[in-house]
């Protein structure tokens, strides 16, 4: 008998231990497999039950009192609108955004400061924005020109506006 066969009749649970061995690998990886598939189907429907019941579900409507304490937080403009000026930037890029909105606002009482073009050219809604001290001007402004998106000057340093207490931004 030569030394190799000896070595196989002697040590045959190395073999038998690999082999085990990877067949309980290839069973780990069965069972991951068909778990994440049987386990994917329940978990992907309810989490498009989830957001379709979220998305359908009506608006909830604020408060009455809530609405007016909303409207009781707003201050009172200090300024009447002819005294209250507005810079009118473009931020759409159409040619002459600007200067059409800027006459609608001189239309309304306003003092148009100027017109220009803003940095950017992407804003996708028309924006107002106050230096500190004039939200309630701001406001008032939005209202008249229906815009929903008033804030503090954001990027805009008080010089930039020529003297005015407002900008509005017109986007698309």
């Amino acid at each position: 008998m030569s030394a190799t066969a000896a070595h196989r009749i002697v040590r045959p649970w190395r073999t038998a231990t690999l082999v085990a061995s990877a067949v309980a690998v290839v069973e780990l990886v069965v069972l991951v497999v068909v778990g994440g598939i049987l386990l994917a189907k329940p978990i992907s429907r309810a989490v498009r039950h989830h957001a379709e019941t979220t998305a359908l579900a009506p608006a909830k409507k604020p408060a009455p009192a809530a609405a007016k304490k909303a409207a009781a937080a707003a201050p009172a403009p200090k300024l009447s609108r002819e005294q209250t000026s507005v810079i009118v930037l473009n931020g759409n890029g159409h040619s002459g955004a600007a200067a059409n909105t800027a006459a609608r606002v001189h239309a309304l009482g306003y003092v148009v400061a100027g017109t220009g073009n803003a940095k950017r050219q992407d804003y996708a809604n028309t924006v107002v924005m106050y230096r500190p001290g004039y939200r309630g001007e701001g406001l008032r402004l939005a209202r008249d020109l229906h815009i929903p998106v008033v804030g503090p000057l954001d990027g805009m340093k008080a010089p930039a506006l020529m003297g005015g207490q407002l900008a509005l931004i017109v986007g698309a």
